[in-house]
């Protein structure tokens, strides 16, 4: 079945490198709300849906950008300003306080436009770097979500990300490898354990592969973040959920009875 655009949501999600002291470095997760409609209770990466708001300040920004490639990038930036409370990609911040400010219009319904221009912020949609976009099939959901995901690093700073408590209950840092870890336990027997989806999953495997972000930017130069449209196949021992390869994922593939979808 073909998707039908009519149904098509335009989102964005910001990877979210912190360095450590030692070992790799860690990762943004939130984990959302149960009451969620799309991926309830799953450990996820911030980010959203792309506002109206976002395409006009995209149209208002000398980007150099495609429209709907710069609305995505700014989306990502709002986002993870609203449930995390990290100013990432954005300059001209002064202090916290303005964070929580801003953080607070965001969720009173203003725009980043507006949000903004009041703080005499700018906008570094370059700090942002594409790594993937995902489409799913739509046999079996309403709605689809066409995400674009982005990779910005965070460096050493003691940030102080806080969850948003509306759309997510809790978020941590972990590196790509504990998340993995910690979402084979067994949440009857492990207070550890994370829910992930499939794409998350298969993002974190590939995220996994090295030990800064540097060598992870590096390597998404390499691929450019072209569409990976999910898909199913029928084999003998059962159905797979997979991506196609070629887009630098090293996992592709997993039985559809165990892979966990939004």
């Amino acid at each position: 079945m073909e998707n039908n655009e009519e149904n098509v949501i335009a989102a964005s999600t910001l990877i979210i490198f912190r360095d450590t002291d030692e070992g790799p470095p860690e990762l943004l997760m939130v984990e959302r709300s149960a009451k969620m409609v799309f991926a309830a209770g799953a450990a996820v990466f911030p980010g959203g849906r792309v506002d109206e708001g976002d395409y006009i300040y995209a149209d208002a920004m000398d980007s150099g950008l495609e429209r709907d490639e710069a609305a995505a990038r700014i989306g990502a930036i709002r986002e993870t300003l609203e449930e995390a409370g990290l100013a990432l990609g954005i300059e001209g911040v002064s202090d916290q306080n303005q964070i929580e400010q801003a953080r607070a219009a965001l969720h009173d319904s203003k725009t980043i436009g507006d949000i903004c221009d009041s703080f005499g912020w700018q906008l570094n949609l370059d700090a942002l770097t594409p790594w993937s976009r995902w489409r799913p099939p739509a046999f079996e959901i309403k709605r689809i979500f066409d995400t674009r995901f982005y990779i910005v690093n965070a460096g050493q700073d003691n940030h102080l990300a806080k969850v948003d408590a509306t759309e997510n209950r809790t978020l941590f840092w972990a590196s790509a490898h504990e998340v993995l870890r910690r979402a084979d336990l067994d949440p009857k027997t492990s207070d550890d354990a994370v829910h992930i989806i499939f794409p998350t999953r298969r993002n974190l495997e590939r995220l996994a592969q090295f030990d800064d972000f540097e060598a992870t930017k590096k390597h998404a130069l390499e691929y450019p973040a072209a569409m990976v449209k999910t898909y199913t196949e029928k084999r003998d021992d059962g159905m797979y959920l997979c991506i196609p390869d070629g887009h630098g994922y090293p996992v592709i593939e997993e039985a559809f009875e165990q892979a966990k979808r939004g």
